[in-house]
Formats: structure tokens, sequence, C-alpha cells
């Protein structure tokens, strides 16, 4: 293709992301799914056509990587402490923890009965799927009252993180033992320690560097810090969720020393361009990594009916969980919290780290994209119904 046709295509992709955009404000019809077909569209026309392509795969998980990291900092920079807000953070982290660790083990069995693996594999496997996607969630929910809003982020964002700590620990602990769970906690401390003076640090420099081009430096050091982070197979997305929420909070900490340092007078004013510049990048890179997994996709796998219903039965174990969980243990609403439960972004790129030997031919990219699809589908008809119930 030619330089022009290239950036034709580039920028149509970008303009229809953001169509999509706008008809998700007003339908609650998820952006992403749009783009996914979007890029299945692509593909066909692009096997119609006879036109080459080099290998898309390939830059799929950086791309992935990158907008984790700017999904979730955006979503933590919206959100302010307050002590009354303790409850809700509390219920939110144990629904992502106690709903992860069920339906790990939900999905675990049933991978086992239709692969016949061990459970240990099936339940790495399960890992994945079992993981919501905040990449998804966060933006769908932000039709939602501010209360709604907020738990959906806090818990996809938790959901992200206790899952790639559980990946982590799954894959370097195939015989599970007690210096395993002391090895996490150490490591766990460690992250924190890290996060500390990772937020330090980076409010020092927004303080002051006096160049008029700083935040992508900022975002840089902080998309280094990450991968440093998970080199070592530390869950380094905690560093980024706590750097959002203490930017958006660092006005709340009365340590004289602390505000004599770390303050200066145009926080506010940068917190909102830093808002506005990981929110504008997020989409972009959004854009390009839904439109390249649908791309990458074979069309071929939706008519595979086996594949088809193991995807809803694992789907169907999902939903349970999360519904019995909602209603009958946190006692809190059920509506539109129960469908917002999307598998995605964090799912891929865990399944293309999934170590060889540990790889199920079962579980592959066909039955990853059917559960995010169909995922995505039923949380676009859970949040049109809610509308509607919602008018009435």
């Amino acid at each position: 293709m030619s330089t022009y046709i290239t950036l034709i295509i580039l920028s149509g992709l970008v303009i229809c992301s953001y169509m999509f955009e706008l008809l998700a404000s007003k339908t609650r019809l998820p952006s992403v799914l749009l783009l996914l077909f979007l890029g299945i569209g692509l593909q066909q026309a692009f096997t119609y056509f006879h036109i080459q392509t080099f290998n898309f795969q390939s830059v799929l998980p950086a791309l992935g990587t990158i907008g984790l990291i700017l999904i979730v900092f955006e979503g933590s920079l919206e959100l302010r402490y307050e002590s009354h807000k303790n409850k809700l953070i509390s219920r939110s982290f144990l629904s992502a923890l106690i709903i992860l660790l069920a339906t790990t083990t939900a999905i675990a069995i049933i991978i086992q009965h239709f692969s016949g693996y061990n459970f240990y594999v099936c339940f790495t496997n399960a890992i994945p799927l079992s993981i919501i996607s905040s990449a998804i969630a966060i933006p769908s929910a932000s039709g939602l009252d501010k209360q709604k809003k907020e738990f959906i982020v806090y818990e996809s964002s938790f959901s992200d993180i206790l899952g790639i700590i559980a990946f982590n620990f799954a894959i370097n602990n195939r015989n599970i033992t007690f210096s395993s769970f002391t090895r996490l906690g150490a490591e766990i401390v460690l992250i924190l320690v890290i996060s500390v003076i990772s937020c330090l640090l980076l409010l020092y420099l927004m303080g002051r560097i006096g160049h008029h081009i700083k935040f992508f430096l900022i975002i840089s050091i902080l998309i280094l810090v990450y991968a440093l982070g998970q080199k070592y197979h530390l869950s380094a997305l905690i560093i980024v969720l706590a750097f959002g929420l203490f930017l958006n909070n660092a006005d709340k900490i009365r340590i004289p020393l602390f505000r004599r340092v770390f303050l200066y007078s145009h926080l506010p004013k940068d917190l909102v361009q830093l808002l506005q510049l990981s929110a504008e990048s997020a989409f972009i890179i959004r854009t390009f990594f839904f439109v390249i997994f649908g791309f990458t996709m074979s069309v071929s796998d939706l008519g595979q009916i086996e594949l088809l219903m193991q995807g809803v039965i694992i789907l169907f174990a999902v939903y349970m969980i999360r519904f019995i969980y909602l209603k009958f243990v946190a006692r809190g609403d059920v509506f539109p919290e129960v469908f917002i439960s999307p598998r995605g972004l964090i799912s891929i790129l865990l399944y293309y780290n999934l170590p060889a030997y540990l790889q199920i031919e079962e579980v592959g990219k066909g039955l990853l994209f059917v559960i995010i699809l169909l995922s995505s589908i039923i949380m676009s008809i859970g949040l049109l119904l809610t509308r509607k119930r919602a008018s009435v």
C-alpha cells in the first residue's frame, strides 16, 4: 500500500471510532464492539481485493499494554477519595477478588471437562477469561450515575490488578507451597513501596519541569516503570492506579513537608491537561488495538457450533456467579452491574503471555474472540434494557 492510502485508512479508522463513541454515548452500545466488527469488515475487504498486509499480531501485545496503562490511568485520575467512599472501595475490591476466584475455578472445571488437561493447566488458562476488562467496562460505565460508575472503575481496575497477580503467581508456581505465598507477599510489599516512590518522584518532576512539553515525558516514565515491573513479574498495574489516585488526591495530604516540597500552584491546571492527554491517547490506542484484533480473527470460528457452545457455557457460569454474588452476598445493586463484566484487552494480553507448555489447543484465539464478542453483546443489551427501565 502507498503512503497516502495508509494515511487515509488510519485517519478513517480514527474518524469511525469517534463516530462510534458518539453512538455509544446515545445508545450505550460499547464502541469496542463496533471496532471489532470494523476490524472483521476490513479483513474481509482486504481478502476480497487481495491486499497484502504485515503480521499485525506482532504489535498487538505492545499496543494493548499501552492502552491498558492509559485507560486505568485515565479512570484513576477521575477518582476523588472521600472517607465515606471506604465502603464503596472495599465493596468493589471484595467483589473483584471473590468473583475472580470463583469464576476462575468454575471456568477451569469447564475447560478440564472438554480438554482433559490437569486442573493446574486449566486454572492458569481460565484466569485471562475471568478478568473484567477495564478497557471496555470503564468507558461503558460513563453514562451511569456517579456511584455506580465509581464502583465499575474500582472493580474493573482491581479485577485487572488481581488477575495479573493471580496469573503471575500461577505461571511461576507449578507446585504451590508456603514459600510461594511468602514470596507473593514480599512481591506485593515491594510493588507498594515502588508505587510510593514512583508517585512522589513523578509528582516532583511535574512540579519542576519548566518545559511546555512534559506530560508525555511523565506518561513515558510511568510506562517505563510499569514495563520494568512486569519484566520481573511484579503486578505493576498497581503503580498506574496508585499514581492516578495520588495525583487527584495529593491536595488532601496535610503533611507540611509534603505540601512544601511536592505541591505547586499549577497542579490543578496540569491535572486537567494530563487527564485530557491520557484520555485522547487511550482513545487512539484503543481504536487501533480492537480494530487490529478484529482484523486478525478468523471469522470461520463463529461458525463452529462446538466453539460457540463452549463460549456460551463459560459465559453462563460467569454471569451466574456474578449475579449470585451481587444479589445474595454483597446485597448491593444488581442492575446494570451484573451485565458489566466484559472480557477484552487484559484477557488478550494475558493469553499472549501464556508459556507454550501451558497453552491448551481448545482454549485458543477462537474461544477468546467468542467470549469477548458475546460478553460485549450481553453488556450492550443489559445497558440498553437498564436505560429503558430507568426511563419508564
